[in-house]
């Protein structure tokens, strides 16, 4: 489902204040540049009038003359290398820095979307301002063992190797991750890490608690056609097309026929086209199977690596630690 046209104009008009960015950052370089390097101008002009004989000379097909421009060009590129080195720049000085090099911030790849822009679809479409709030609090920079006693503390240095593994070959290894643990035991803590290191490398991550998740599910199948204009219908396909999906709290919203259907039809979707996804839970093993059906245990239990958080509550901790 495509965009609505003031959201891609919104990203749209992104891009054109990156890029104004970029080019007045780049002119103000070059004449910072120009002024502590004078000669640097007139040796720019030599090497523009040689390149352009160069070209002429090769579609006369002078071979000759074509290896001696060559020669004579290296050599000015050289120079002009040197020069810049001396006093302390390279030749990226000379070009404009982008936001995201793979698009040089036009959003596209060719006819393509670049992975940026799907994520600024996806930052504008879910609102997900709050979530990168939330990243710069809870990350693994912030991340502490020392909430966690003894054994605990074990456990959760190998569910943060996992993580990190999880990252690490999210690109060569289709895999899916579920916690599972008592309210306050750093699931979501955990979740937020894997996401925003998926995010810092241009990846497409989409959060969503359980009750948003099938609340925006019911929206699609039964808002009918006055909401299809709404940004969370409008974010409706990115369930199934985004990098990662994070479902937390799944089996804290009331489960019935529609939502057990629902949950089926997300998880499979997003097997079949190898997207990976983590959930997150309050309840363990047992209290899903009663919750939902046999099929969608199993095709957790099949497709799905299971961390099981231990027995702390930080919050309390946290709390009791804050009054001592």
């Amino acid at each position: 489902m495509p965009l609505m046209n003031t959201q891609y104009d919104a990203i749209m008009r992104s891009y054109a204040q990156r890029q104004a960015v970029s080019r007045r950052k780049l002119e103000e370089r070059l004449a910072d540049i120009q002024r502590q390097i004078p000669e640097l101008s007139s040796l720019e002009s030599s090497l523009a009038s040689l390149q352009a004989r160069k070209v002429r000379t090769a579609i006369e097909g002078n071979r000759e003359e074509l290896n001696r421009l060559s020669s004579e060009l290296a050599l000015l590129l050289a120079r002009r290398e040197d020069l810049l080195e001396e006093h302390g720049y390279s030749l990226e000085d000379l070009r404009p820095s982008y936001v995201c090099p793979d698009c040089q911030d036009t959003g596209y790849i060719g006819a393509e979307k670049c992975h940026c822009f799907l994520q600024a679809e996806i930052n504008l479409l879910y609102h997900q301002s709050h979530l990168q709030d939330v990243l710069e609090r809870e990350n693994f920079h912030a991340f502490s063992y020392s909430w966690y006693e003894a054994s605990d503390r074990e456990i959760m240095r190998h569910h943060v190797m996992d993580a990190r593994l999880f990252i690490e070959g999210f690109e060569k290894e289709f895999r899916n991750l579920l916690l599972l643990g008592k309210v306050g035991s750093g699931k979501t803590f955990l979740s937020n890490c894997i996401a925003k290191e998926l995010m810092d490398t241009g990846h497409s991550v989409v959060y969503l608690t359980a009750f948003q998740l099938f609340q925006l599910l019911s929206k699609a199948v039964f808002g009918g056609n006055d909401s299809r204009e709404e940004p969370e219908i409008q974010a409706y396909p990115y369930i199934f097309d985004c990098d990662l999906l994070i479902i937390d709290d799944l089996g804290t919203e009331l489960p019935n026929s529609f939502t057990v259907s629902q949950l089926f039809l997300c998880i499979n979707e997003r097997i079949l086209r190898r997207r990976s996804t983590l959930i997150s839970s309050n309840l363990d093993i047992g209290a899903l199977e009663d919750l939902y059906s046999d099929r969608i245990l199993s095709r957790i239990i099949s497709s799905y690596t299971i961390l099981q958080f231990p027995e702390t509550d930080i919050r309390i901790q946290k709390k009791l630690r804050s009054t001592t």
